[in-house]
């Protein structure tokens, strides 16, 4: 394990589901430092919710927070240990 590197849960809400196709393709650039995701289609509330482990450096968790971020629809939030 890189010496920088932390532990990192991101929190991902999706509201606009015509880009779930972009955020899928962030998550496979930084696929060997992601741990684990789950996914919750919250048909009820017309949202996707995706929760990601990350065991990256603070550049990295950063870099995948801030393209997510940038996406129309999207919502980020990260909690890092």
């Amino acid at each position: 394990m890189d010496h920088m590197a932390k532990i990192a849960v991101v929190a991902i809400l999706i509201e606009d589901v015509s880009v779930s196709d972009q955020v899928n393709g962030l998550l496979h650039q930084y696929a060997e430092k992601i741990v684990g995701r789950m996914g919750i289609p919250y048909r009820e509330k017309n949202v996707n919710i995706i929760s990601v482990v990350m065991d990256a450096t603070p550049d990295e968790i950063n870099s995948l927070s801030g393209n997510l971020g940038r996406l129309s629809g999207v919502r980020v939030k990260v909690l890092t240990a």
